[in-house]
């Protein structure tokens, strides 16, 4: 490998990225043993490789954990490096792809399980009809997604909350908005429902979302002040799963007067009353870096 000269030194002939690489790969599997299967090589080949990217910086980069191995300060120092050059390692192929033929606007978005899924195509709204737009969504718990976006395998995070302090995680939270919550049922339901509303949720089947949507702990507050025991029959991790359920009869259920609209059409509810002084929030969470993608630019508000 060519030695990479730049205004402040020259990196060492002896860098590569093999070695890199292979460090990267025990840092994942946690472990040498680990590392050589997933490799396909022996262990003894990966410990020497390893060896010199360290005797190469300089600096070690594993140390003794019981029987398997922690990363040192310099070890944490050299994993994020290594994630974000494989990253772009990975990216490789679409940005040749587009080189060759039409560029696309590639976006790669993370939803937190708890935001429901018609608040986030709301949420998208302003950049949905981006020419050539290549969107990528993954849907996992909060706290991974945090991390995929300081490791920059993310380019911005929906939610709906915003993102803890965390010393390790360089990440800043946008407030897109909020909306009103209201209760809704299928029109077998709803005359009922309005009945003495909203006592008569004491009596009437409910479905609430888990305890992974930051709502949830609103609406059982809201529920205490009332002074309401609801008559809770299903909880949903998944929100449009519990609209499904609820649209088939199942249970009155809270969702968000942003998509009244949507919710009445795909899945013919009706509006029952208010969750008073209720409301679900929306941020776009993002990683700190000096050149903001532009469709995150355009996601967030407007500054006044």
């Amino acid at each position: 490998m060519q030695p990479s000269r730049g205004n402040t030194g020259v990196m060492s002939v002896d860098f590569n990225y093999k070695h890199l690489y292979y460090f990267w790969v025990v840092a994942k599997e946690g472990g040498m043993a680990r590392a050589a299967d997933r490799l396909g090589m022996a262990v003894q080949t990966v410990s020497a490789q390893v060896r010199e990217l360290e005797r190469t910086l300089g600096h070690a980069l594993l140390k003794p954990a019981g029987r398997s191995l922690a990363l040192t300060d310099a070890g944490h120092a050299t994993l994020r490096q290594a994630e974000q050059i494989f990253q772009l390692g990975e990216q490789l192929p679409h940005v040749i792809r587009d080189a060759i033929g039409t560029p696309r606007v590639r976006l790669a978005v993370g939803i937190s399980e708890g935001l429901p899924k018609l608040a986030v195509r709301k949420l998208m709204e302003p950049i949905l009809h981006t020419p050539q737009l290549h969107l990528l969504c993954r849907e996992n718990d909060f706290e991974d997604m945090l991390g995929d976006l300081a490791l920059h395998r993310l380019d911005v995070v929906l939610a709906d909350r915003a993102a803890p302090p965390h010393p390790n995680l360089k990440v800043y939270s946008h407030a897109l908005g909020h909306s009103q919550i209201a209760w809704y049922a299928p029109a077998a339901l709803k005359e009922q429902a309005q009945k003495g509303f909203p006592r008569s949720l004491a009596s009437m089947p409910v479905l609430l979302p888990s305890t992974h949507a930051a709502v949830r702990v609103r609406i059982d507050q809201w529920f205490e002040r009332l002074g309401i025991k609801p008559h809770v029959v299903g909880e949903f991790e998944d929100s449009a799963l519990l609209k499904t359920f609820g649209a088939a009869g199942m249970g009155i259920f809270p969702g968000a007067d942003m998509v009244q609209a949507d919710l009445s059409a795909r899945y013919n509810v009706q509006r029952v009353g208010d969750c008073e002084g209720v409301q679900e929030h929306y941020f776009a969470i993002g990683a700190h870096k000096k050149i903001l993608h532009p469709l995150v630019q355009q996601l967030l508000p407007m500054k006044t």
